[in-house]
């Protein structure tokens, strides 16, 4: 139990995948060459109470833009039903069109933007930043939580970024600077109640491709999340973008024998003793964050 007195179940997330679809194409995404797939609500619903013995909260994130799905109203009512708790990442392209939906959603807890998706917009990026703050604000007094991510300080965008910064300094009456982006801490700035500005540096996407390998790596994968795509198959992380560590189909197989496979034992004990088995898990720029 916690500290609290509930029961602690054994994930601290997982990601379900609704749909591999996405509105833009940035150059920060490594993309997925699978076949276009959204969730249908009946295949929601079997993968939403088959993950709530092992955890409460999922993420509708993996590839694509959740957003986008036509049954996003009634996936965030099943999660309710079920006391999950739903955490969305989006580019935040939608956030206006889809505001009625999300903020009254007594399910919903947490919405990421990806506010370095507009260095490949050949908009006004204002109008795009003032979408996402007017959200963020509205998102706040309904009670959700709101992280504006800049995962691009070692990219091209610092003029962008320099403009955020002055935008949100004035929508939140903040004296933000440029050294403010490298100073930050781990859980971000505080740009008002439940409202943060989340940096980071461009990561390295897992890829079977990659020449370099890290045997020597320990990684959360299958220790405190794991993924579902879209098609049902489950994999150990959210950055098995193509599924090229499939431990099993949930529409298939129960979860609790997907998750105790011998494969997914083999994850978990390895990296237990700081060593990657998989090829895909080798090849991972991200996993390296965790082993400095």
């Amino acid at each position: 139990m916690d500290s609290a007195g509930k029961i602690k179940k054994p994930y601290k997330k997982v990601y379900i995948e609704i749909t591999n679809v996405c509105n833009k194409n940035c150059s920060f995404c490594v993309k997925t060459t699978r076949p276009p797939a959204f969730m249908t609500r009946e295949q929601f619903e079997r993968a939403a109470e088959a993950v709530r013995p092992y955890t409460d909260h999922v993420y509708f994130h993996l590839m694509g833009e959740p957003l986008l799905h036509p049954d996003l109203e009634q996936f965030l009512r099943i999660c309710e039903e079920k006391k999950l708790q739903v955490n969305i990442t989006t580019n935040g392209t939608l956030l206006e069109s889809k505001a009625p939906i999300l903020l009254s959603s007594p399910a919903l807890r947490k919405i990421s933007v990806s506010l370095h998706s507009f260095e490949d917009e050949n908009k006004e990026e204002a109008d795009y930043f003032k979408q996402c703050i007017a959200f963020a604000k509205a998102a706040s007094a309904a009670g959700k939580i709101v992280e504006l991510r800049l995962w691009n300080l070692d990219s091209q965008a610092e003029k962008e970024n320099i403009f955020f910064l002055s935008m949100a300094g004035k929508a939140f009456d903040l004296a933000l600077t440029p050294a403010d982006l490298q100073a930050s801490s781990q859980y971000g700035i505080k740009l008002a109640d439940r409202i943060y500005l989340g940096t980071a540096r461009r990561f390295v996407w897992p890829s079977l491709e990659r020449q370099e390998v890290w045997d020597s790596l320990f990684c959360y994968g299958l220790r405190d999340q794991f993924g579902i795509l879209a098609d049902g198959r489950v994999v150990p992380c959210c950055l098995d973008h193509e599924g090229d560590v499939t431990l099993g189909n949930i529409f298939d197989l129960p979860l609790g024998d997907i998750l105790n496979s011998p494969r997914a034992r083999a994850i978990f004990d390895g990296f237990s003793n700081r060593k990657a088995v998989e090829e895909l898990c080798k090849r991972c720029g991200y996993a390296l964050k965790f082993n400095i």
